[in-house]
């Protein structure tokens, strides 16, 4: 018996530290294990980080689960309430140790997919579908275990038993009610695995430029260019067009417009355009181009088209593009600086009515082909215009 005149039997103490110390020497054995593998090798540093506590307090739990399962026998109704008690703990203390492990899980297959490198598509696909089943996984692990608890409760599973019986209309119930919840959810799924979005991708949305930071079962982070965040729900990106910058590859074209005047030398400009970008690392030596693309209005449009490993590359340097053109052509081309042209003329004076009447003889007037006049297909247009329709004869005597 563990209790003795109201006093602890001395056995049930020293199973009691027996099982405190039995837990600490395999705890302290595992720590030594992982720690000298730890020297070599990063997942076993990862491993230590992430599951050492709930590690410790499984062991510790389970000890002493062990002990008073033994010792607590003969008082019915302390038995089951201490019994309920380490059971509690024990699923709580499991449920933190598994949850860890896919935490460790998580970051040792990531790790094997490196996203600081060039063509990294396939590292965020990876890294995002992985950190979605992580999360769902430990939302179930969780309900699992909170019903395991409650199912352990004396009498809780005729109740439960009852409550199953009405599920299904509150079922229905709690799927109207909680409509817009699952839809985010299974959105969330759906471009996780979809490979729409992924994680670090660059997305247009709502007219800002941004980095995918995070994706969850309900809402999308995204990292504005001014370190904003913009939260937006994962339905928006299944309902709404946007654009993914990085959806193949994250190389990208960029264009940089000019307008000058029409005495712009467009062969000196390329010639300079390619000394530029050939000095700059942003450049990836793909595309390099300059072209004339309008030449109305008083002015000669010139497109710049440069390509980049990726937009925030891509960014800088059309930046620079446009930065040295412009010097370039106020030192070495300035008659090319737009120019807003003024004609200014002196009245005429008009002639006399005689001098007007002996032009308008000696010079004949030309009438050129028109629309409807001019030649025989130009009338026979006009005729299906101008025609009178036919005006037909009633007799009177039908009256």
């Amino acid at each position: 018996m563990p209790l003795l005149d109201g006093f602890i039997e001395p056995t049930f103490l020293i199973a009691l530290v027996v099982a405190v110390i039995s837990a600490f020497v395999i705890t302290a054995i595992a720590a030594f294990v992982f720690r000298m593998a730890a020297r070599k090798r990063a997942w076993a540093r990862a491993f230590i980080r992430l599951c050492r506590r709930p590690f410790r307090i499984v062991i510790l739990i389970g000890a002493l689960w062990i002990v008073t399962s033994v010792y607590l026998t003969t008082t019915p109704d302390l038995t089951l309430a201490v019994d309920f008690s380490m059971r509690a703990l024990f699923i709580a203390a499991a449920t933190w140790l598994v949850a860890a492990l896919m935490y460790f899980f998580e970051e040792v297959i990531a790790a094997r997919y490196r996203i600081d490198v060039r063509d990294n598509r396939v590292a965020r696909r990876v890294r995002t579908q992985l950190r979605m089943l992580r999360r769902i996984s430990v939302v179930v692990v969780i309900v699992c275990a909170i019903g395991t608890v409650l199912l352990s409760i004396p009498g809780a599973a005729a109740v439960g038993a009852s409550l199953f019986a009405s599920a299904g209309l509150l079922s229905v119930v709690a799927g109207l009610a909680a409509q817009s919840s699952l839809a985010n959810v299974f959105a969330g799924m759906q471009l996780s695995f979809s490979n729409a979005l992924r994680v670090d991708d660059v997305v247009i949305v709502e007219n800002e430029w941004g980095r995918i930071e995070e994706i969850t079962l309900t809402y999308i982070v995204v990292h504005i260019w001014d370190d904003r965040r913009m939260v937006l729900p994962s339905t928006y990106f299944t309902t709404t067009p946007f654009q993914n910058w990085t959806r193949r590859t994250s190389e990208l074209l960029g264009s940089v417009e000019f307008d000058v005047d029409w005495r712009v030398s467009t062969g000196a400009m390329r010639e300079e355009l390619n000394r530029i970008v050939a000095q700059t690392e942003l450049w990836d030596r793909r595309v390099a181009v300059l072209q004339v693309t309008d030449a109305v209005g008083g002015f000669v449009r010139i497109r710049v088209l440069v390509s980049a490993g990726d937009a925030a590359m891509l960014w800088d340097l059309r930046c620079i593009v446009r930065e040295n053109l412009v010097e370039w052509l106020v030192a070495e081309n300035p008659e090319a600086l737009p120019l807003g042209r003024v004609e200014v003329r002196q009245p005429a004076r008009r002639p006399t009515t005689s001098a007007t009447s002996a032009a308008r003889g000696q010079r004949p007037v030309t009438e050129a082909p028109g629309l409807f006049s001019g030649d025989s297909e130009a009338v026979h247009r006009g005729e299906e215009f101008t025609r009178s329709m036919p005006i037909q004869e009633i007799n009177d005597q039908k009256l």
